[in-house]
């Protein structure tokens, strides 16, 4: 194992600009995953892990991830300093993998049944939403998750902490929303887009057959393409002061409907 104790060290200052920079990050393939159930998850899927750094005094602790890796990942050992340099929260066991990025391409889904529940969203900024929306993917067991017209790198380290690593769980897919309804409809999958204009309650849908739930900013909502192309335009209805609210747990109310209804089917 290779050792590296200085946080002047060359390839040290590569990775903070890996970690700092999107730019950095599309133009070398490569991007910064730290914790031990994020690396865990990395293991279990398509990603290729490149290398993996640990703590001198985390060896131990983390001897089952240095043990599943295959030969190829180079591991070395840093000091505390180097990684809380690179690190980009506090306790995450001392360990941070560099990780090869991968294309997010409508072609590469594959659906598990013939009548597939996707989430979609257009537009997300903010990368905690994003996160949390893929955590709540992961958690209702969604066949995809479709970024339409995306506005943030899906490697910033604020997307894979919020999602708890959720990235690496769930099959993702980046394009205009054009495209995006293009392929949906090829699929025959019904598309349910949350909005306010000419729309039905939520819960009056039959989310049983092939199923989109797409949502919008919460400045903006969906553009209009999405409330002309859909199926049927669905809203949450409120029941106090405000109009809406964050874009994440709509997400998860409607969602999670469908696979209420799916699950008293089934």
């Amino acid at each position: 194992m290779k050792n590296i104790s200085s946080i002047q060290n060359s390839y040290i200052k590569k990775l903070i600009k890996l970690q700092e920079k999107s730019r950095e990050r599309k133009k070398k393939k490569l991007f910064i995953v730290e914790g031990k159930r994020e690396i865990s998850l990395i293991l279990k899927s398509n990603y290729k892990i490149k290398t993996v750094l640990c703590v001198d005094e985390s060896i131990e602790a983390n001897q089952d991830i240095l043990s599943a890796l295959s030969k190829e990942v180079d591991t070395i050992e840093i000091t505390k300093e180097v990684y809380h340099k690179l690190a980009y929260r506090e306790s995450t066991e001392g360990i941070i993998a560099v990780v090869e990025t991968i294309d997010f391409s409508l072609s590469d889904l594959k659906f598990r049944t013939e009548n597939p529940l996707v989430m979609i969203m257009e537009g997300i900024e903010k990368p905690g939403n994003i996160g949390a929306m893929l955590r709540t993917a992961d958690a209702a067991n969604v066949d995809a998750v479709l970024i339409a017209n995306p506005k943030t790198d899906m490697f910033n380290p604020n997307i894979i902490r919020s999602s708890v690593g959720c990235i690496f769980t769930n099959q993702i897919a980046t394009d205009s929303s054009e495209n995006i309804i293009k392929f949906l409809k090829e699929k025959n999958i019904n598309i349910y887009s949350a909005t306010l204009q000419n729309s039905n309650e939520y819960f009056k849908e039959d989310y049983t057959k092939a199923s989109a739930i797409v949502v919008g900013t919460e400045a903006t909502g969906l553009t209009e393409i999405w409330r002309q192309e859909s199926t049927q335009n669905i809203n949450i209805p409120m029941q106090g002061e405000i109009d809406s609210m964050n874009v994440s747990v709509a997400c998860a109310i409607v969602v999670f409907e469908a696979k209420r209804q799916r699950n008293f089917i089934n």
